[in-house]
């Protein structure tokens, strides 16, 4: 993993060659960063959904707790 040898900055950056590590893997992280980013979105509209359903299921528990069916005149 050799980013070149060279004991001066200024100069033509072609003699200085790759500056920096996992030259030519670009296109493979880049990838592998939009398949992580729509993966971590899908779980996280999993995550909360479920989230959201379990509220409203416990306020729906509570409204009903809540009502009063003796004032019904059916």
């Amino acid at each position: 993993m050799s980013t070149g040898t060279f004991e001066n900055w200024a100069g033509n950056i072609v003699d200085i060659g790759v500056i920096y590590p996992f030259e030519g893997s670009e296109f493979v992280l880049v990838i592998a960063g939009l398949v992580f980013w729509v993966c971590w979105h899908i779980r996280q509209m999993k995550a909360e959904n479920a989230a959201l359903d379990q509220q409203v299921k416990e306020l729906s528990k509570e409204k009903l707790k809540s009502l009063d069916l003796d004032d019904l005149d059916v």
